[in-house]
């Protein structure tokens, strides 16, 4: 089962997805984002070592953010 969360502000599951995307022809970067629908392929069970979820207090959009 993914990695999801619940907004606060609008009470939609959000999802954690991953994918490796090419920033130039030598350098990929992976990189974590919430979707709304749960994408089988890209879909992570768990939050990433040394992160933490926080919710933009505008959107209500969920952020993956270092901790402190």
């Amino acid at each position: 089962m993914p990695y999801s969360v619940k907004s606060k502000k609008s009470g939609k599951m959000y999802y954690l997805h991953t994918k490796e995307v090419q920033l130039n022809p030598t350098r990929k970067q992976r990189i974590y984002y919430f979707g709304g629908d749960i994408d089988k392929a890209n879909a992570v069970d768990a939050l990433p070592a040394g992160y933490e979820v926080i919710e933009n207090a505008r959107t209500g959009l969920p952020m993956l953010r270092k901790k402190k």
